[in-house]
């Protein structure tokens, strides 16, 4: 309950670095983004069941690991969200894809949704709900609702980074999901921005205002 595991690899730490830097441009920080959601695969995935298969090598039948269990589902908040699909499909190709959308009211800072299209079979499957910022955690709260809507049960939320509010906020609504980050930042700011952040996320991935 309530767990927060910060994956700080010198790697992740280096390349987060870059990302928050104001002058790497949309195609960096893209490709950036996905090498980090792939770093912080290897955490997020590393408890994942194993079963036993006997196969046969070039050389001899001999008895190794595979993955059992739940089936896999990574679903991003839209739309930095999408930013990060790349990396979990590179390791996990059989991994089905969901799309939440998401936008925050200018006014009241409250999330309002406008897109969401599951796997039909998501009840049955364990979900990497994946959004690179978790400021004040309303859209995720959100987009964790709407999936235990659908019937989903096994939620793990993925952000690069965090406000405390944020995490505070999920854990509050849902003590059940675990939270992965690359980092916790220091706070909010008075527009609801985590500080020092990196930005707007989708702004710098896809190169907007």
């Amino acid at each position: 309950m309530n767990k927060v595991i910060i994956t700080d690899h010198p790697l992740i730490q280096h390349k987060l670095t870059l990302m928050r830097m104001e002058e790497t441009g949309s195609k960096d920080f893209r490709e950036l983004l996905t090498e980090i959601t792939m770093l912080m695969g290897y955490e997020v995935t590393k408890d994942l069941p194993l079963g036993e298969i006997e196969i046969t090598t070039p050389v001899q039948k001999t008895t190794a690991k595979i993955l059992k269990g739940k089936k896999l589902a990574i679903v991003p908040i839209l739309r930095a969200g999408i930013g990060m699909v790349d990396g979990f499909v590179n390791l996990i190709p059989a991994a089905k894809v969901g799309h939440i959308g998401l936008y925050r009211d200018p006014v009241t800072c409250e999330p309002v949704e406008y897109y969401c299209k599951l796997p039909e079979d998501i009840g049955d499957r364990e979900i990497f709900l994946v959004d690179p910022m978790l400021a004040t955690g309303g859209s995720a709260t959100a987009a964790i609702q709407l999936l235990k809507e659908k019937g989903a049960n096994n939620i793990r939320m993925i952000n690069l980074v965090a406000a405390p509010e944020g995490i505070e906020a999920v854990h509050a609504a849902y003590p059940e999901v675990d939270i992965y980050v690359a980092a916790v930042d220091e706070k909010l700011d008075d527009h609801k921005y985590i500080v020092p952040g990196l930005g707007d996320a989708g702004d710098r991935l896809f190169g907007t205002k």
